[in-house]
């Protein structure tokens, strides 16, 4: 591996894996972190901007996943079903977790009822933190607000741990260097992780946490993607079939997320065809950062 120094320790190299986890930490926690300081300031956000944001990198995520991740993981040549395997997987996991998680607080926050979209129609509702907001404005006992808190977190790590895991899997499928994918799948995550950081802190504050405090809870809330490009790369360093397995875990992970989640509620906060035409630049700009 180019990045490998001395520091060697059972065939993994620790400069790889620092690079790696400093590239998700920035990623992830000082993206979150950074939304977070920006909701506590302004303590508002822009729906249409949010939404043009996430549809914008949800195409450039499918363009990556299917056009590079999938394609390294057929590459590896461990057989088409064992890669199908692996992205349904990933999709199935992800989607019952999320739906035990909406099935158990959502008849917990009034303006979720039977009228309303089967899928989120805010950055708030996606991440639960209306959720936890709820539970303040009633002022519930600390256990209750800490089980709020617990399962906001839950939220977010579904959504922030196979968003790391493609950034390692990347990783590990280039041989440990931060190739071109993995970098803008990086700078990526860092500007989706903006205004979810914002979800994070504006219901806090307005739920009565001092505003310092929101702001180190929503750049705590990107630690998960840390975590998740670890896993990603560690199984990937496996071998063949664990290469396979990640890329195409992670892949199915991310393709759930971003058709099941991101895009339907871009397209609900911002009822116009622009989330779509979003969508379809950030594919072509994908298709240009692969094959350029």
């Amino acid at each position: 591996m180019m990045l490998c120094d001395a520091r060697e320790k059972e065939g993994i190299c620790v400069s790889v894996i620092e690079t790696l986890l400093l590239t998700t930490f920035i990623a992830g926690v000082v993206g979150t972190g950074l939304g977070g300081l920006i909701g506590a300031v302004l303590q508002k956000d822009s729906n249409r901007t949010v939404s043009l944001l996430l549809s914008f990198a949800g195409g450039v995520m499918i363009s990556v996943v299917c056009f590079d991740l999938i394609t390294e993981a057929i590459e590896t040549n461990v057989g088409i079903f064992t890669v199908i395997g692996a992205v349904a997987l990933g999709v199935i996991i992800i989607y019952l977790l999320n739906y035990l998680i909406d099935r158990k607080t959502n008849p917990e926050v009034p303006h979720i009822d039977e009228k309303h979209p089967k899928t989120a129609d805010d950055l708030d509702e996606l991440i639960h933190s209306d959720h936890l907001q709820a539970h303040y404005q009633r002022r519930d006992n600390k256990l209750t607000l800490f089980i709020a808190g617990i399962v906001m977190a839950g939220a977010i790590a579904l959504h922030n741990v196979p968003e790391g895991m493609t950034i390692g899997a990347s990783y590990a499928s280039n041989g440990g260097v931060m190739g071109d994918a993995a970098l803008v799948l990086a700078i990526l995550i860092g500007l989706h992780n903006i205004p979810e950081g914002m979800a994070v802190s504006v219901p806090l504050i307005s739920g009565g946490i001092k505003r310092p405090k929101a702001v180190l809870i929503s750049a705590l809330s990107g630690i998960p993607t840390v975590i998740g490009a670890l896993l990603g790369f560690l199984l990937g360093e496996i071998g063949a079939i664990g290469l396979a397995l990640s890329l195409g875990f992670a892949s199915g992970a991310m393709l759930y997320v971003v058709f099941g989640e991101i895009l339907p509620q871009a397209i609900l906060m911002y009822h116009s065809k622009l989330p779509a035409f979003s969508a379809i630049a950030g594919m072509l700009v994908g298709l240009c950062i692969i094959y350029i």
